[in-house]
């Protein structure tokens, strides 16, 4: 059978007109025109479509039965050049999107939320890394966008900042500083400290020690975790003080405290990063909603 969509869409205007001049006007075509297509589709299914007379056009039983499925093959069709044309523009496929622990008790989940319901067709996959992991994957083309301790300055990489933290610090409800309403940095000198590993956290350590060595001193860590949740474990032990941001510390479990540091005014940027060189598909409408989140200043390199 040779019948295109051409003639399916003349039958279902005909079957849904049950007038042949009305369904004509409908197509845009000269009813002529429109009778010899309904005659052609006919003459290949071999079946009576319709029942003509001067006074009013029937569909026929085997008419029926053709229009339910005419009516499908359109949908079906409809839908499959929508989703092409979705594919074409990126509104299809997925993102695999890093995050550190800074980011994801920040605005990120409101951020990949209201994403989401923009770009229903994008498949979000979030992956838990540090700043360093996030880059290397990058690199490696195994992660589209990353949220990082920024900023980043490495060649063939953008960014968008989307959030900033005040320093604070966490002790155990037992220390000393838990009775303060707020220390100096120079409080800090002659503490034993817990913090992630100077690898595994570098980005933030390129805050850290900056801070106490313009104060004097570097920081005494005598502890190391994997993450935040090793981190205020081991200080909640006793095993010493941390530094970190003030949205970490928002749902503190038991036994810690959390004590602003009144003098100083760094914060903790949280940036998003992405290849400068793979800005297409689903990667470019993500870019692209970014720009529209609210601006934050870059702050100069702390290195």
């Amino acid at each position: 059978m040779r019948s295109d969509l051409r003639l399916v869409r003349y039958f279902v205007a005909t079957a849904e007109e049950l007038h042949f001049r009305r369904a004509a006007e409908r197509l845009g075509i000269a009813q002529p025109a429109l009778s010899r297509a309904i005659q052609t589709l006919e003459g290949e299914l071999g079946v009576t479509l319709f029942l003509r007379t001067n006074r009013n056009v029937q569909i026929t039983t085997a008419g029926q039965v053709f229009l339910d499925r005419a009516r499908e093959i359109l949908t079906a069709m409809e839908r499959s050049v929508e989703e092409a044309r979705n594919a074409h523009d990126g509104r299809v496929g997925s993102l695999r999107i890093g995050y550190t622990d800074f980011a994801i008790v920040g605005p990120l989940p409101i951020i990949l939320k209201e994403f989401q319901e923009h770009q229903p067709g994008i498949t979000l996959k979030p992956q838990h890394g540090v700043t360093l992991t996030q880059m290397q994957r990058m690199q490696e083309g195994k992660l589209d966008i990353g949220f990082v301790t920024g900023p980043v300055n490495k060649p063939g990489f953008d960014q968008r900042p989307v959030q900033s933290e005040a320093f604070v610090c966490v002790c155990a409800d037992s220390h000393p500083f838990a009775r303060r309403a707020a220390i100096g940095i120079t409080d800090l000198a002659d503490q034993d400290f817990v913090h992630g590993s100077s690898k595994d956290w570098q980005h933030f350590y390129d805050y850290l020690i900056p801070l106490c060595r313009r104060a004097g001193f570097v920081p005494r860590i005598v502890q190391e975790a994997f993450n935040t949740a090793g981190i205020l474990g081991l200080v909640s032990c006793g095993m010493g003080v941390t530094v970190l941001t003030e949205k970490v510390c928002v749902a503190l479990g038991p036994g810690l405290v959390v004590v602003p540091i009144a003098d100083v005014s760094e914060r903790l940027i949280t940036t998003a990063i992405w290849r400068r060189d793979r800005m297409i598909g689903p990667v470019r409408h993500f870019v692209d909603y970014l720009h529209q989140l609210p601006d934050l200043p870059v702050p100069a390199d702390p290195r």
